[in-house]
């Protein structure tokens, strides 16, 4: 009896261990996938050291993009007749936006306060996401929390400034 007791009290352990190592990995490989799709246009908008930089004025929208002419602001930079930037809730038609230009491109993205939280929208999401990950099947509930409303404060800011 003993030795049956002993061997279905390890199994318990380690289905245990199995479903943390995976809730775990899935939790990590989110928030990864978060960082690293934030990291395409952040990187662009937080490491502005040596990158050209200027206003754009949106003066046509397609289906996915919109373009205008770009007035440079830092040093070294040149004007351009016409820069394209990615058509989405934070740019209209007729306004003009703080950008900067990707390298070796005629393509821009939104710049300061307000271009910083949008390229960080995905973690924000990844963030809400692995909380649910954390809380079901970690049953780490305050981890959860904090991660949630992380994830909802990255969100509103960004919905705020744009």
């Amino acid at each position: 009896m003993p030795s049956a007791v002993v061997s279905s009290q390890g199994a318990a352990s380690a289905l245990r261990f199995g479903r943390f190592a995976s809730m775990g990995t899935v939790a990590v490989l989110i928030l990864i996938a978060g960082v690293w799709a934030s990291w395409g246009t952040a990187h662009h908008v937080m490491l502005t050291k040596g990158r050209e930089s200027g206003t754009i004025a949106v003066t046509r929208c397609g289906a996915d993009t919109c373009s205008g002419p770009y007035t440079p602001v830092s040093e070294g930079s040149r004007a351009r007749k016409s820069v394209v930037i990615e058509k989405n809730v934070a740019v209209r038609k007729g306004q003009t936006y703080t950008v900067v230009i990707k390298p070796g491109s005629d393509e821009v993205v939104r710049s300061g306060p307000a271009g910083v939280l949008y390229a960080w929208v995905p973690l924000g999401g990844a963030l809400l996401l692995a909380s649910v990950v954390v809380a079901g099947g970690l049953q780490r509930m305050r981890s959860a929390w904090v991660m949630a409303g992380a994830g909802v404060a990255l969100l509103t800011a960004a919905f705020l400034m744009v």
